[in-house]
């Protein structure tokens, strides 16, 4: 009894982190949360390791990771490259599912960085600031840097690059993604990174099973690339670009995506883009109620417009019901300009006409004159 009130007095005043060595197994990473923790979305427990804002410079301390390790959760640090072999040479981390290294400031990852990590399942690098290969400086990641993740299937990259890198990134993109092997990818994130123009159109073609793709808050001016080589594709976010408007072609391939021509339906978020108020957007208005692809908030789609120098957002609804309330006010002013026309011409004819008109009907009414006046009669008498 004296013995277990000593290791519970002593565990008191030990300093914080010191427990965490036995679950970590090495002093590297003693500073590092190291254990079971409930996993709500999976409703399992699984073994975590969690390194979130100790300072850390280098990944040396990832070698060390006991094989038990399910979850790493390596965030906001300060670590500029990764090196190969982050996990170790000789080491097969089969049990490793979930990556997070986000917030690190890594600006470079070199070839085999992520070696055998072939159950990983989700990769995180958001809020890095990767650099891309060019032509002159090879700092950029092996085009092969995914091809390890042969059960990946959630991909996380949103501001993930250099600023400035939108053009290089786009052109590059295709190359990792052929190079990679990702046939397993279900979710891609490409938020904020400065896209433009796609190289190739084809650049999410060799992602077979993909199913969501993010790619919000860039700067795509339109559907520069192919969807319909992505047969699993049920959700497509270009949320926040700069697309002014859709082609009819455009939206005859996002058709293809949904009912009939698949049995599942595409969703699109095409909020926030600045559509112009032209013929394009009428379109767009009409295809909005007659497809079956779901859109996102459509009801709350806007165009911008510029009239004498003033630049205006319209709502969608409300500007064709402001279009329609418009022709239906023009086509009754007309109706009753020509009513009025009509009846015109017809005084004008009946007083030209007069004479010939008096002789046809005149003895026609002097008859019915006649007898109303008899009936009058009568009824006095009466």
């Amino acid at each position: 009894m004296k013995l277990l009130l000593f290791f519970c007095a002593l565990s008191y005043f030990l300093p914080p982190g010191f427990g965490s060595v036995n679950r970590c197994g090495t002093p590297l990473l003693q500073r590092c949360f190291c254990g079971l923790q409930f996993i709500d979305n999976l409703s399992k427990s699984m073994f975590v390791v969690n390194c979130t804002n100790l300072g850390f410079t280098n990944v040396d301390m990832l070698s060390q990771l006991t094989d038990d390790t399910e979850i790493l959760i390596f965030t906001g640090n300060h670590l500029g490259t990764l090196p190969s072999n982050v996990f170790g040479e000789d080491r097969n981390m089969t049990k490793l599912r979930v990556i997070d290294m986000s917030n690190n400031g890594i600006h470079d990852i070199k070839g085999k960085a992520f070696h055998h990590v072939v159950g990983v399942t989700r990769l995180i690098l958001n809020h890095n600031n990767i650099s891309i290969a060019s032509e002159e400086e090879r700092n950029f990641h092996h085009p092969r840097v995914f091809s390890n993740f042969f059960n990946l299937e959630e991909l996380h990259l949103t501001n993930a690059f250099t600023d400035n890198a939108g053009a290089a990134l786009a052109d590059d993109l295709h190359d990792i993604f052929v190079n990679s092997n990702l046939t397993k990818l279900y979710k891609l994130h490409l938020e904020w990174n400065e896209i433009r123009n796609f190289k190739d159109q084809r650049v999410f073609c060799d992602l077979p099973n993909l199913h969501d793709i993010y790619l919000g808050d860039n700067y795509i001016p339109s559907l520069n690339f192919n969807v319909t080589c992505l047969p699993k594709l049920r959700y497509l976010d270009l949320e926040s670009n700069n697309i002014t408007k859709f082609t009819q072609s455009d939206l005859d391939r996002l058709d293809v995506l949904a009912y009939p021509n698949r049995k599942d339906n595409l969703t699109l978020n095409i909020g926030s883009n600045p559509f112009r108020c032209d013929t394009a957007i009428k379109n767009l208005y009409n295809w909005l109620h007659k497809t079956n692809v779901m859109v996102k908030n459509r009801d709350t789609l806007q165009c911008h417009q510029t009239k004498y120098g003033t630049k205006y957002i319209m709502n969608l609804k409300n500007l064709a019901e402001l279009k329609h309330a418009k022709i239906s006010q023009a086509l009754t002013v007309l109706l009753v300009i020509l009513v009025l026309i009509l009846v015109t011409l017809l005084g004008a004819y009946g007083y030209l006409k007069k004479d010939s008109m008096r002789g046809k009907f005149g003895p026609f009414l002097e008859a019915v004159s006649r007898k109303v006046q008899y009936n009058r009669i009568d009824s006095q008498d009466v």
